[in-house]
């Protein structure tokens, strides 16, 4: 979408927030990677650690010191560094997020291949940032918060002074802020860690202490996601899941709320929405009377649709629209892969639009003159750049060269796009990166989280690490439940079915079995979130044919999960995982609960989480290790004080990297401990 949608902490409407990048995801086009420097631990090997010990900001407990070769040849892929495109400045530069100390910050480049001159300076990483698409403004928006804790508060940039002035109240979750038109007011999402309450705000920017509520809701999501030209009607989302949201026209003078596309029991969901510059249509993308997220503009007056992208069958990711309304450029998720459409409104034809390799687009953006579209990209070669296509010449323009650590990307490895049949015969697509050679190699099954994501074709330097210097292949599944598939997809893992994606990565080891390049005996599980519950439940029901896994930010329990996750969480992920106030969902639950079943944990795992986690609560960590301990294993722990629902930092994640390498050389690839 536009530049109105680009903050961190917003819903996942916004397809261009600068969400938190987890520790354990590949850096796409949209997320800065937060890799650099070695490890801080001392390189001298040492003995395992018998007891808790602390390394800066993490606490540790069965993971042996570092060796030295172990930092020394990470070193370099930890060096690579990205640039996430955050749109245009009012003089046509950019915005962009990237990393040259120990977070992500804010930088302008003003022209291509040109400087970049940091702007914003803070120990939290800032992801995103947002001028205008109209008016004048004395700078750009952006949220940052404390820890991972999640808290967000937005500030306003003044480019003048420098300065970086609060506009929202300390206490407060703060996310998704949109200029008005005339650049003078900002609306945004108020949501409690206590309670399922959503608020929507509105402040001017020259006087933020006079901000005033003009909604109040408790049944899913709310948030504001553009403005009507005329300044006087937010177009707001409300999400329910996954598969069901809905959209609104808020009167701010008076309050009223009406419906947009009014459903009368349908279940929609919208994935984006933006009023047309004349004011007088909506264009948003969603799977009505579909399987796929699908581009239409709906005329305010009378309901009207018309498909604009109703010829793809693949889910629209991000759009936008010109300043002038004549074009719409739109972004496709072609089964994994961006592929970027310019469409003219006027008759829905194609106008010239780039021809790009196999990666991931981070947003679009058309500049203030309409002369050009930005974008980020990433792909298997190359870390996530700002790019920009000419709409007059048809010229793709690069406009940074992100740094890969001194690496040559020829090394790098491209993935293969399979599938393999599960348990019922439905195919499971997967991506497969492969290191050179004759085989068989040890394998690294890398499960995403969600469960509503999807693993793609990005730049990921640590998987090009573990291929590259391991020699360990990476299977990267979209297990059932994935997004890009289509919505009937998404929802095969739904409540009680959720055992059922488990069973595709036992599908998965049976397909790994069959290929004689790949090792069966040598396979371990790596995820986070969602992603680590697979870990988790994996290692439970296929110990006995895995190496061991690396459990990341996971959940062990999912009644003790929805009880402790954050209040304006709780509803939206019942729908997804089940109700656990419901008996027989609650019985369910504790059937499947890792936690209950550690005596099958028969291998080696490596729990890893942030302390300040406001999503799945540091304690599914603690009980976990606790009861695996207790049951005679060895885990290995790892907890940064500083951090959320992943590392952002990059001495934690650093860290973290080369602890995982360890493990994997120890207890993957057979390599003696050190003494």
């Amino acid at each position: 979408m536009s530049r109105a949608t680009l903050l961190a902490g917003a819903s996942a409407i916004v397809l261009a927030a600068a969400g938190l990048a987890f520790a354990f995801a590949p850096t796409s086009g949209a997320v800065p990677a937060e890799t650099a420097a070695a490890p801080a631990e001392p390189a001298a090997a040492a003995p395992a650690a018998t007891g808790r010990r602390t390394v800066g900001n993490l606490e540790l407990e069965g993971v042996p010191d570092i060796p030295a070769e172990v930092n020394d040849t990470l070193l370099r892929y930890q060096n690579a560094r990205s640039a996430g495109f955050s749109g245009w400045t009012p003089d046509g530069g950019m915005l962009i997020a990237t990393r040259f100390g120990e977070t992500a910050q804010i930088h302008r480049v003003d022209a291509p291949m040109g400087m970049r001159r940091q702007v914003t300076f803070y120990a939290e990483p800032i992801a995103g940032a947002v001028y205008p698409e109209h008016g004048t403004s004395e700078g750009f928006l952006f949220a940052k918060d404390t820890g991972g804790d999640e808290q967000y508060q937005v500030y306003l940039h003044r480019d003048a002074s420098g300065e970086d002035v609060p506009l929202t109240a300390p206490g407060t979750r703060n996310t998704g802020p949109i200029w008005s038109p005339d650049a003078q007011k900002i609306a945004w999402t108020v949501s409690s860690q206590e309670n399922a309450t959503y608020q929507i705000f509105i402040a001017d920017v020259k006087d933020p202490g006079a901000r005033k509520a003009v909604l109040e809701k408790a049944t899913g999501e709310w948030t504001p996601i553009d403005w009507s030209p005329d300044g006087k009607t937010l177009l707001v989302y409300n999400g329910i899941s996954a598969t069901e949201s809905y959209l609104w026209l808020l009167d701010i003078a008076s309050g009223q709320l009406t419906p947009v596309n009014k459903q009368d029991g349908q279940k929609i969901a919208y994935n984006g929405a933006k009023f047309t510059p004349d004011g007088q249509a909506l264009i948003y993308t969603s799977d009505e009377g579909r399987e796929f997220q699908t581009l239409t503009r709906y005329t305010l007056a009378g309901g009207a649709k018309t498909l604009i992208s109703g010829d793809i069958a693949w889910d629209v990711e991000t759009f936008d629209i010109s300043p002038d309304g004549a074009l719409v450029a739109f972004a496709v998720n072609d089964n994994g892969a961006s592929r970027i459409y310019i469409r003219r409104t006027a008759d829905n034809t194609d106008a010239p639009a780039p021809q790009l390799p196999a990666g991931e687009i981070g947003g679009l953006d058309f500049s203030p003159d309409g002369t050009k579209l930005g974008f980020g990209l990433a792909w298997a070669k190359s870390a996530g750049d700002a790019w920009s296509f000419d709409l007059g010449t048809s010229e793709l323009t690069r406009w940074t060269e992100s740094e890969v650590g001194g690496l040559n990307p020829d090394s790098f490895v491209e993935p293969t796009l399979f599938s393999y049949k599960s348990f019922d015969d439905r195919p499971i697509p997967a991506f497969l990166y492969k290191p050179k050679g004759a085989g068989p190699f040890p394998v690294v099954l890398f499960i995403h989280g969600g469960p509503e994501s999807q693993e793609r074709p990005s730049f990921a330097p640590v998987w090009q690490y573990w291929v590259n210097e391991l020699g360990i292949a990476v299977v990267v599944p979209n297990v059932r439940g994935s997004s890009g598939y289509g919505k009937s997809y998404l929802e095969l893992d739904n409540g009680m079915k959720r055992k059922d994606s488990v069973k595709d990565i036992g599908a998965l080891l049976d397909w790994v079995a069959a290929q004689p390049d790949l090792n069966k005996d040598k396979v371990m599980v790596y995820g986070g979130s969602y992603g680590g519950y697979m870990v988790n439940a994996a290692m439970v029901d296929y110990s006995d044919r895995l190496a061991g896994g690396v459990s990341i930010v996971a959940i062990s329990n999912f009644i003790t999960f929805l009880e402790n996750t954050s209040g304006y969480r709780q509803d939206l992920r019942r729908v997804e995982y089940g109700d656990e106030r419901d008996g027989a969902m609650r019985k369910f639950m504790e059937d499947i609960a890792p936690i209950n079943h550690v005596d099958r944990i028969t291998k080696p795992i490596f729990i890893i989480h942030g302390a300040n986690d406001p999503r799945v609560p540091v304690g599914e960590a603690e009980q976990l290790f606790k009861a695996v301990k207790a049951n005679g294993q060895d885990p290995w722990w790892m907890v940064a004080r500083d951090e959320g629902h992943g590392f952002r930092k990059k001495t934690n994640r650093d860290y973290m990297n080369a602890a995982v390498a360890l493990f994997f050389k120890e207890r993957l690839l057979g390599e003696a401990p050190r003494n």
